[in-house]
């Protein structure tokens, strides 16, 4: 039951009960349901228990006899976990769920959060590199995470040993955010176990993989697709020619984002793979000012980063009716990659994702794999 996703000129609003809640981890968690099928099912039935109910007669058309979704109690056992872990679930919809994430054709429709769910209002940016970096590329790295992260931005990355760990150690005054690829209560590699526990309690680590979950290795590159998805740029630091940094940095292409790449010697095989993304298009950085030319300064505010509290997270603020009007001038029937459309229309960044999910969600605008963007209905109705 893996057929491609079937857009939907209405996306699911976030759960409205516990038992929504629930029924949506078990639709996730259901036998042979990836996140395509997930959000096809959510689309064709309108609700997570109606998609639940419809589930084996599904499977016995796609050959499954006797299928079963997900126990009840296998949910309620994973969110009995989560809150022994102090995490905390937020739905795709949801006001606090990040709205670059959202514009992915896979967003993960539900994550685990474990620290200052807060930080995910504020812009953000991916830093990532090599495992067995060089002294210069931790260096490096480190220097670029505390300058981004002084300029107001908040690193993210994937809690690896090597240029990850350097760069949310050197950005976790400011912000960072980590993105694991088992579960959020769960240290690996074993080395990073202290730097976890700061993250938890100063940062924020994520994961849409259930608590408990150790890291297999599927779970990297769909893990390094959340990392790209969060953020408006992706920044490599020391990759090979063939790592998880350019799977994490191609994502981020698909994606509409920028790619930047420290450049290394030719005879180091631990600088081959920015090289290569450099002689492809990626943006060359010799240090942060590179970066912040291109994706901009913002204003520090870590008094913007209250702890966690009960307090209702703030809804996003809608984007101008002008920037939404110049989208629809620009898209037609033909798909659109988001990157071009982007430099078409030489608007911030930020502005554009938002209205574009507006556009969604209002039926205007259709996203198909591959970030491509196509306009629904008559083309010269923009005005």
């Amino acid at each position: 039951m893996s057929q491609e996703p079937t857009s939907s000129a209405h996306p699911p609003l976030p759960p409205t009960s516990e038992e929504d809640t629930l029924s949506r981890l078990r639709l996730l968690r259901s036998r042979r349901v990836g996140i395509a099928t997930y959000w096809r099912l959510m689309a064709e039935h309108g609700s997570a228990r109606a998609a639940l109910d419809a589930l084996p007669d599904v499977a016995r058309v796609a050959g499954i006899e006797d299928y079963a979704p997900c126990p009840v109690e296998a949910a309620r056992a994973e969110m009995a976990a989560a809150r022994s872990a102090g995490a905390h679930l937020l739905a795709h919809g949801d006001p606090l769920y990040p709205a670059d994430l959202a514009t992915l054709p896979d967003a993960p429709p539900l994550l685990w959060l474990r620290g200052r769910a807060a930080l995910l209002r504020r812009p953000m940016l991916a830093l990532v590199g090599a495992r067995n970096a060089s002294s210069l590329g931790l260096r490096m790295a480190r220097r670029l995470a505390a300058d981004l992260s002084e300029a107001g931005w908040i690193v993210v990355s994937g809690l690896a040993r090597g240029i990850d760990a350097h760069a949310h150690e050197a950005a976790l005054t400011g912000g960072t955010i980590a993105v694991a690829a088992g579960g959020v209560d769960v240290v690996y590699p074993p080395e990073n176990a202290d730097l976890t526990a700061r993250i938890a309690r100063d940062g924020l680590i994520l994961s849409e993989q259930p608590p408990g979950l150790a890291p297999q290795g599927r779970h990297f590159p769909a893990r390094n697709r959340i990392v790209a998805g969060l953020s408006r740029a992706v920044l490599v630091v020391e990759a090979a020619a063939r790592s998880g940094s350019l799977i994490t940095a191609r994502a981020g292409l698909d994606a509409g984002r920028e790619v930047m790449a420290v450049p290394g010697h030719p005879f180091d095989a631990r600088a081959g793979g920015c090289n290569l993304l450099i002689r492809d298009g990626a943006i060359l950085v010799r240090g942060a000012r590179d970066v912040l030319d291109i994706i901009g300064r913002i204003a520090p505010s870590t008094s913007a980063l209250p702890k966690p509290s009960n307090a209702p997270p703030e809804p996003r603020e809608s984007p101008s009716d002008a920037v939404s009007v110049h989208i629809l001038n620009r898209l037609g029937a033909a798909p659109l990659a988001e990157d071009q459309l982007l430099r078409d229309l030489g608007l911030p960044a930020a502005q554009v994702s938002q209205a574009l999910v507006d556009l969604e969600l209002s039926g205007q605008v259709a996203r198909q794999p591959g970030g491509l963007l196509a306009r629904h209905g008559p083309a010269n109705g923009a005005g």
